[in-house]
C-alpha cells in the first residue's frame, strides 16, 4: 500500500464504522445546517449598507459616467477569473452561496476596510510617502482585510471547507471581488485623467498582464487554511497555519506592488512574476490529483462494505471516467446525463463527507453519509432501470 499524501492526513479521531451494504429503509433526512451559516447570513445582510456606501463613494468622487465605464471594463477581468476559478471547483463544487458570499467580502468588506483604514491614517499621520503605502501599507492591510473573509468562512461554513482547493477557492474569489471594485477605480481615474488612451494602457496592465494578481495573493490564505482544514483543526489552532499563509500573501503583494514602484516593472513581471504563476497553475493541478486520490481512497472505503463497485470508484475518482460515464449515462433512454451528474456530485460529496468523519470535525458527517448514500442509491437504480 501506497504512503499518503500528508494533504490528506487525518485528525487523531477513530473513524466512524461503514455501514454494510444493505440499503437504508427509512429515508434519510437531509443533514442539519450548522448555526454558522447563520452568522455568515448576518454579516452579508451588513454588506448592503457598505455597498451604498461604496457606490456614493465612487460617483460621488468619479461621477457616474467615470464609474460605469470602470465598472464595465472591471467587469471583464472578473469574468475570465470566476470561470478559471470555477475549473478548479469542478471537482467538489462549493456551495453557490459561499462563493458569492468570498466574493461580496472582496469586492464591498475588504475594500471598504482598506479606505477606512487608509482615511484613519491619513487623519491621524497625515499622507504617508506612496512608496512606503504601496510596499508596506497595501499589502498588509488589503492582504488582512481579505484573509478575514476566508477566516469566516473557515469558522462558519466548515462543512463546506474540506481541504486546500476549497481554501483556494474561496480565496481566489474574495481576490477577485477585491480586485473588481479596485479596478473599478483605476480605470475610472484613467478614463478622466487620460482619456481612452490612459484607460487602455491601464487595462492592459491590470486587465491582461495581471488579473490573477489578488487571486494569486489570498489564495496562499485560503490554502493555508485548507491544511488546517484537511487536519480537522478549530478555529483558534487553525491560526497556525493561517497567519504564516497571510503572511506570506502580504510579501507577494508587496513585491508585487514594489516591483512597478522601485524597478522596472515588465522585467520584474518576465523574471519573477511569470514563474510565480507557472508555479501557481502547476500547485493547484497537484491539489486537484490529491482531490481525485483522495476521493478514490474513501470511496474505496464504501466499495469495501458493498456500497460502489471497484469500477464506479474507478470511474468517480477520475476526470476521464466521470466523462465517459456521462457519454453512456446520455444513450439510455431519456438521457439520463442529469441523474449521472447527480450520482458523481453526490459521490463526490460522500468522499468528503467521510474525511470530515474521520478528521471528527463534524458532529453531523454521520447523518450526510447516510443521506448520501440513500441519494447514490436511488440514483443508481434509476440509471440502471430498464
Amino acid at each position: 500500500m501506497s504512503t499518503p499524501s500528508p494533504l490528506s492526513r487525518p485528525g487523531s479521531a477513530e473513524a466512524s464504522r461503514i455501514s454494510t451494504a444493505p440499503q437504508p429503509a427509512v429515508s434519510a433526512a437531509p443533514p442539519r445546517t450548522r448555526r454558522g451559516g447563520v452568522a455568515l447570513w448576518i454579516v452579508a445582510v451588513l454588506l448592503v449598507p457598505l455597498l451604498a456606501l461604496l457606490v456614493r463613494y465612487f460617483t460621488g468622487f468619479l461621477g457616474t459616467a467615470a464609474t460605469f465605464i470602470g465598472l464595465i471594463l472591471a467587469a471583464i477581468p472578473f469574468v475570465i477569473v470566476w470561470f478559471a476559478v470555477r475549473y478548479i471547483d469542478r471537482w467538489e463544487p462549493e456551495p453557490r452561496r459561499l462563493l458569492v458570499f468570498a466574493v461580496a467580502w472582496g469586492a464591498i468588506a475588504a475594500v471598504t476596510i482598506a479606505l477606512g483604514v487608509d482615511l484613519v491614517v491619513t487623519l491621524l499621520v497625515g499622507r504617508l510617502p506612496e512608496a512606503f503605502s504601496a510596499v508596506v501599507q497595501a499589502p498588509i492591510v488589503e492582504e488582512v482585510a481579505k484573509g478575514l473573509g476566508v477566516l469566516l468562512i473557515f469558522a462558519f461554513a466548515r462543512r463546506a471547507f474540506d481541504g486546500p482547493v476549497d481554501g483556494i477557492v474561496y480565496g481566489a474569489l474574495i481576490g477577485a471581488g477585491f480586485a473588481l471594485t479596485e479596478n473599478v477605480q483605476y480605470f475610472a481615474i484613467s478614463y478622466l485623467e487620460g482619456g481612452p488612451g490612459q484607460v487602455a494602457t491601464t487595462f492592459f496592465l491590470r486587465a491582461v498582464l495581471s488579473p490573477f494578481a489578488h487571486v494569486m495573493f489570498t489564495s496562499l490564505t485560503g490554502f493555508a487554511f485548507g491544511l488546517a482544514a484537511r487536519r480537522g483543526l478549530r478555529t483558534g489552532a487553525a491560526l497556525g497555519y493561517g497567519i504564516p499563509g497571510l503572511i506570506g500573501a502580504i510579501v507577494l503583494h508587496a513585491l508585487w506592488n514594489g516591483s512597478a514602484t522601485f524597478f522596472d516593472f515588465f522585467e520584474i513581471y518576465a523574471a519573477l512574476q511569470v514563474p510565480l504563476f507557472v508555479l501557481f497553475i502547476l500547485g493547484v493541478l497537484a491539489l486537484r490529483r490529491e482531490e481525485s486520490r483522495l476521493t478514490r481512497a474513501r470511496l474505496g472505503e464504501y466499495a469495501a462494505a458493498g456500497w460502489f463497485t471497484p469500477q464506479e470508484v474507478d470511474m468517480l475518482a477520475t476526470g476521464p471516467g466521470r466523462r465517459s460515464a456521462l457519454a453512456w449515462a446520455r444513450t439510455l433512454p431519456g438521457d439520463r446525463s442529469p441523474v449521472m451528474k447527480s450520482f458523481i456530485a453526490d459521490a463526490t460529496a460522500l468522499a468528503a463527507a467521510r474525511q470530515r468523519a474521520i478528521s471528527g470535525r463534524d458532529p453531523h458527517a454521520a447523518a450526510a453519509e447516510r443521506y448520501l448514500l440513500e441519494r447514490t442509491t436511488a440514483a443508481r437504480a434509476t440509471l440502471l432501470s430498464r
